[in-house]
């Protein structure tokens, strides 16, 4: 009964608006609230603890059920179990967090002009993303963001963000914490996850200050219900945009890096010579960072499992969902003040 509810649930087609109206603007943010409330009052995550439940329990039932039966129905009792177990967290998963995937798109909520969606425009952001970045390297630097638990600051910045694109409500923001998985993420290059359980932030251990605020609002994009990488990337860029110059840093470091494959070859040569020695180091670093712990190995397998992960939660261009903040910054219209403007 369970496998079915779950499969039923994962084929039946539910029209975008339908979801976003009953689920992602009502059902969700009373579920939001509590959950990311109730995690943000442990300093450890709880999708560790679950984790670590979940499989000592399903290995030590494995266990009676070897030695209490033949072999034959003790495996078929375990086949049995882990249907049924993994129904019931697909489930929890999809009224926790994952129906968010089957919302409208942003580029159907916004002003979204394609024709803006171009090299030129392309070169013309990346060459204000290096004007950005030297005017604040030292101000980001000198004042760098805060080390809190929870930075005051940008969740400000976060709840504007939210409001700048049509949201009714606001998400709580979530202590950023280290996880279990913090090995993996290290060798897989991964800098941060939203646990779709408990609606936790979780971040690598070794991120650089200029890192932090965009990884960690990228993540609170997410606990808003954007469940989509690339959407996420923009929710979080104009979070970090609305914040203080160590947050606007943030957003800008991380953007110039995503423009490198939009912009023409020779158009990018001379807008990257203009790099200021400040924010080339931080990139420098940034990369050194990442290679120190890469493990190739680890990271393609990983990101290929994630791929699939986000095509079966029918996010069509998987992993290359990340680079698609590209097209929403250079296609989506803006108002004086920076807020995208809505339909």
């Amino acid at each position: 009964m369970l496998t079915a509810a779950a499969v039923g649930a994962a084929i039946v087609p539910i029209p975008a608006s339908a979801i976003e109206r009953w689920f992602s603007a009502g059902v969700y943010p009373g579920v939001q609230r509590t959950l990311t409330g109730a995690s943000n009052l442990v300093p450890f995550p709880l999708s560790d603890a679950m984790g670590v439940l979940v499989i000592a329990s399903w290995a030590a039932l494995v266990w009676r059920d070897a030695r209490g039966t033949t072999w034959p129905k003790g495996l078929a009792r375990a086949a049995a179990r882990t249907l049924s177990w993994c129904a019931v967290l697909y489930l929890c998963f999809l009224g926790a967090w994952g129906l968010n995937y089957r919302r409208v798109p942003l580029v159907q909520r916004l002003r979204f002009d394609t024709a803006r969606v171009s090299p030129d425009r392309a070169r013309e952001v990346a060459a204000a993303a290096v004007d950005q970045l030297n005017a604040l390297h030292d101000a980001a630097h000198a004042r760098p963001a805060s080390a809190a638990e929870v930075d005051a600051g940008l969740a400000v910045a976060f709840a504007q963000a939210q409001r700048d694109l049509g949201s009714t409500w606001s998400a709580v923001p979530a202590r950023p914490k280290r996880s279990l998985l913090n090995p993996y993420f290290l060798r897989a290059g991964v800098d941060g996850m939203t646990d779709p359980f408990f609606l936790e932030t979780l971040v690598v251990s070794d991120l650089l200050p200029v890192e932090r605020p965009f990884v960690v609002a990228h993540e609170w994009a997410h606990l808003a219900g954007i469940a989509d990488e690339g959407e996420a990337n923009f929710a979080g860029w104009l979070t970090c945009l609305r914040g203080a110059p160590a947050h606007r840093y943030s957003a800008w470091l991380f953007l110039f890096s995503e423009l490198t494959r939009s912009v023409r070859r020779d158009d990018w040569t001379a807008i990257a010579a203009r790099l200021g020695p400040g924010p080339r180091e931080d990139l420098r670093a940034i990369a050194q960072r990442i290679q120190e712990h890469l493990n190739p190995r680890v990271a393609t397998a990983g990101w290929r499992v994630y791929d699939r992960y986000l095509k079966a939660n029918r996010v069509a261009s998987g992993t290359a969902s990340y680079a698609e903040v590209v097209k929403l910054v250079l296609g989506v219209e803006f108002d004086r003040s920076g807020a995208p403007l809505l339909r």
